[in-house]
């Protein structure tokens, strides 16, 4: 009965292998894509035999949302922002993970326990902390350079374009870090309407001089073609930018908006065994720290911290570029998904409305 019971065991793994040569996995693109190919896909691959196909989307919970609808999923691993993986979840579209089924730490500290609160969700996991900052050309400024949030809107001391994302919840906590507002008053202050119009009324003092952005890697070509001086983007592109490619860009850690992203798995995923397997390798100790080798973001594991060394050039120290950088959380604004999810309608209305008014 043992022989059976193994060999019945050992072909459901071969079953398996067979059925899910194959995982699609659906992210940013760009280097955050390098960062996974590198430290996760690449081992993955090399103990699993699975190969692991990146597709590149803007924001992968597009995507994900319109292969639900249309009862056609073609991915089988999502990397989402936190309030997607909330929403999704509670629409019924993700597969629920449980967290004893994650790999424990090193020191057997349990998965529940090892990751930073809020990474575990009931559908997804997060792998990265990230950063959307400002940063900005150091050759356009031959005197003082900018250094916060408030000088970003300041055209007259630091005059030239920025560049913005098309979507209020990263333009309207900068308005009001800009204005003054102390970042663990943001969510309240939006939540009236009066927080709301001084937000507004901030963005107007710079709107003539906005080139709007939508995809991650146009705030890093922004800056490298001169159309702006300054762009908020994502921390992990400038970095890259910065250190991989030699670009003269400086980043103002100052009023940073502070987001993880997730790994999740929608149900009816063509191969949810191995997307399930995926998962928890790119989501252990070791990988995590892998990845932040290659980019400047930071793991969501509390025992991969002390992991991340060198970047991958061996010259450069990772740590002072990480967005979880003490010093970078001192005035940083942490995403609130529970907000957004009450009142990201209406902000979006709202802002659209005041984009259009030109």
């Amino acid at each position: 009965m043992k022989k059976v019971l193994i060999l019945t065991s050992a072909l459901g793994s071969l079953a398996l292998a067979a059925q899910a040569q194959e995982v699609n996995v659906v992210s940013w693109g760009g280097a955050y894509e390098k960062s996974q190919v590198e430290a996760y896909n690449k081992p993955f691959t090399e103990k699993t035999g699975i190969k692991v196909n990146m597709i590149a989307a803007d924001n992968p919970a597009t995507p994900l949302k319109a292969q639900v609808e249309a009862k056609n999923i073609t991915g089988d691993v999502f990397d989402i922002e936190v309030s997607d993986a909330i929403r999704l979840c509670d629409e019924g579209a993700l597969v629920e993970i449980d967290p004893a089924s994650l790999p424990a730490a090193p020191d057997g500290t349990s998965a529940a326990d090892d990751f930073i609160p809020g990474a575990l969700q009931d559908c997804a996991v997060a792998n990265i902390f990230w950063g959307t900052v400002i940063a900005f050309d150091t050759t356009k400024f031959s005197g003082e350079k900018p250094k916060t949030a408030a000088d970003f809107f300041d055209t007259t001391k630091f005059p030239g374009k920025r560049g913005l994302p098309k979507n209020p919840k990263r333009t309207l906590y900068l308005a009001l870090i800009a204005d003054g507002v102390a970042p663990d008053q943001i969510y309240e202050t939006l939540s009236t309407p009066e927080g709301v119009d001084r937000a507004f009324k901030k963005l107007d003092t710079i709107k003539k001089d906005v080139v709007w952005w939508e995809a991650g890697a146009q705030p890093v070509q922004l800056l490298a073609d001169g159309e702006v001086v300054m762009a908020t983007g994502y921390n992990g592109r400038f970095f890259d930018a910065m250190v991989a490619e030699g670009k003269p860009f400086e980043i103002i850690w100052d009023g940073q908006y502070m987001d993880m992203d997730m790994f999740a798995i929608p149900k009816d995923s063509p191969n949810p065994e191995a997307a399930m397997e995926y998962l928890k390798f790119a989501t252990d100790t070791q990988r995590l720290a892998d990845q932040a080798k290659w980019i400047a973001y930071g793991p969501s594991r509390k025992s991969s911290a002390a992991l991340v060394g060198m970047y991958q050039d061996g010259k450069t120290e990772m740590a002072p570029h990480m967005p979880t950088s003490p010093e970078h959380m001192e005035t940083a604004v942490m995403d609130d998904p529970e907000f957004w999810a009450d009142h990201s309608a209406e902000l979006s209305e709202r802002f659209n409305s005041w984009l259009a008014a030109g």
